[in-house]
């Protein structure tokens, strides 16, 4: 449960991309800690049935409760689904694989895409003292995405460095432009991530250059490199920087959590 504090202004960041292995619930892991690491109060909501976003900060199967679900459509309240995850500052809505079910209920919802909008944006949430909540989406484009960016300030996309890297993105930045037109038209992209790059590799240099000549300023500084410590800490429980905080992973979290954070002390 959550300690109350005074009201602030707060800024919600969906993390998505319709396909899967892309470093998405790294990101949003890894990310989350960085800044909790800098003294921000960060949420994050995993929306994703698999609950990987939640097992990586230590949340496990038999302590979920209550969960995205119940929130959503058993109308409980936040301070009983919020919990405190293994890292200060960083706590989580946890997931499970009743989330499943969701876009069925959805679809059964006269306001369909704003059901997330609802629940993070209430009155409740500026009394927590949240500067910034994370929504881990599932690895497509379901109603659950669509609600995450109905819901969110801004959408943050991770990008393998492979061959195919922008192929589905166009599909992403029509569903984000659908969004601005039926539901939330201030909805903006923070940035385009690069994963998973290997720098002995020259095929992930000549996508690097592909995509930043493709998206510009839109893609961030920062680039994650391919690390194996990224790759056990989940299995452990925990982020990165927690797991192996001198890794080279570690440190491209914490570079993106200052990038990030310049980007929005200037909004």
């Amino acid at each position: 449960m959550c300690e109350i504090s005074s009201g602030q202004s707060l800024r919600i960041i969906a993390i998505t991309n319709q396909k899967g292995g892309v470093g998405k619930t790294t990101t949003a892991i890894n990310l989350a800690a960085a800044l909790a690491e800098l003294n921000k109060k960060i949420l994050l909501v995993d929306i994703d049935p698999q609950g990987n976003a939640s097992t990586g900060l230590g949340i496990d199967e038999n302590q979920r409760m209550q969960t995205t679900y119940d929130l959503l459509f058993n109308k409980r309240a936040l301070d009983s689904v919020i919990s405190q995850s293994s890292v200060e500052n960083l706590f989580v809505i946890p997931s499970n694989m009743t989330m499943s079910f969701a876009d069925v209920e959805l679809m059964e919802q006269k306001k369909r895409s704003f059901l997330l909008r609802q629940v993070l944006r209430q009155e409740k949430m500026k009394t927590l003292g949240f500067n910034f909540i994370f929504i881990d989406c599932p690895p497509s484009l379901n109603l659950m995405t669509v609600n995450a960016m109905v819901a969110a300030h801004a959408i943050l996309v991770p990008l393998q460095s492979e061959f195919f890297a922008l192929e589905g993105l166009s599909q992403l930045i029509l569903t984000v432009r659908e969004v601005r037109k039926t539901g939330n038209q201030n909805l903006r992209i923070d940035g385009i991530l690069l994963t998973m790059f290997d720098r002995r590799n020259n095929l992930s240099h000549q996508v690097a250059e592909d995509v930043r000549k493709t998206l510009g300023e839109l893609v961030f500084k920062t680039v994650i490199p391919r690390n194996v410590r990224l790759s056990e800490a989940p299995s452990h429980a925990m982020p990165v920087l927690t797991y192996d905080t001198h890794s080279s992973g570690a440190k491209a979290y914490r570079d993106l959590a200052n990038e990030f954070l310049e980007i929005h002390a200037h909004q």
